[in-house]
């Protein structure tokens, strides 16, 4: 429950509760991020995906339009399998690895980013470098300021056979950034790395 103090001219300020704050809302992140099999069946993967990631706040673009799609109520209807992913946006989202099962019917993602990702942790990573889809066909992927993530969660990315451009900012769990960085490019010798560890 929220406090409240009377001001001046009678207004009232809600006060934010010291305890059980934080809490709450990392048990309402877990919610979103619980996986409806079901829902996947029944609209694909696509839509079932589009809905997880508005939920927690990413954005997403589809294969052949240009715009950002960001507003949950305003998902695009129409036949089953029109909308197909082709990007996420995931800043500041609250995306976590127990909703990844999401992603695994997803056949057209090309781009990921995931900047100021809290839930984002090595085991988010590894997960991704793993599905088969995104080895094909993931291309693009940034990694801004996601503190939990350290060099076993950059190093596995060496799977995504296709990834063509990779950025490394501002993640201070990374220890040893040149060899975590040499170690990715020999295996991948013509990803393009663009690296701001300082």
């Amino acid at each position: 429950m929220f406090g409240t103090n009377i001001l001046p001219h009678g207004k009232i300020l809600l006060m934010k509760p010291t305890s059980g704050y934080r809490h709450f809302w990392g048990w309402l992140n877990a919610v979103f991020n619980k996986v409806d099999y079901d829902r996947i069946q029944s609209v694909g993967p696509d839509r079932a995906a589009s809905e997880w990631l508005l939920r927690c706040g990413a954005k997403v673009r589809y294969k052949g339009f240009d715009r950002w799609q960001q507003d949950y109520n305003g998902l695009p209807t129409g036949p089953l399998g029109k909308y197909k992913i082709q990007a996420i946006d995931a800043t500041e989202s609250c995306i976590m690895n127990k909703g990844f099962d999401y992603l695994d019917g997803l056949q057209h993602v090309e781009e990921i980013k995931l900047q100021k990702c809290i839930y984002i942790e090595d085991l988010c990573l590894e997960r991704l470098s793993n599905m088969e889809n995104l080895k094909n066909t993931l291309i693009h992927l940034e990694l801004i300021s996601c503190g939990n993530v350290s060099d076993r969660g950059i190093i596995s990315l060496h799977k995504l056979t296709n990834l063509e451009y990779l950025l490394l900012s501002d993640l201070p769990g990374i220890k040893d950034k040149v060899k975590t960085v040499q170690m990715l490019q020999t295996a991948l010798p013509a990803l393009q790395t663009e690296v701001d560890l300082d």
